[in-house]
C-alpha cells in the first residue's frame, strides 16, 4: 500500500494487471538506498515487449504485506 492514507492509497501486487501486461516483480532499489539513504521500490511488468520497469515509488509511505499461509 502506497500513500499517506492507507485507506485511499494505491496497491500494487505481483500478478496484478497493469496496462497490457502484468506486474511480475516489486523490488527494493538497493543502489538507491545505498546512495541516497532513502527507500525506493521498483515495479516491473511483463507484456508483449518483454519485462520492463513500470513504476518507481520513492518518497511515499509504504506498507508491505507478505503472502502468508495461516
Amino acid at each position: 500500500m502506497i500513500g499517506k492514507d492507507p485507506k485511499n492509497g494505491m496497491a500494487y501486487y505481483v500478478g496484478m494487471n497493469a496496462g497490457g501486461g502484468k506486474v511480475v516483480a516489486i523490488l527494493q532499489d538497493e543502489g538507491y538506498l545505498h546512495k541516497h539513504s532513502k527507500t525506493r521500490y521498483l515495479v516491473y511488468i511483463e507484456d508483449d515487449e518483454g519485462t520492463q520497469l513500470w513504476k518507481a515509488i520513492d518518497g511515499m509511505p509504504c506498507i508491505l504485506e507478505f503472502d502468508l499461509n495461516f
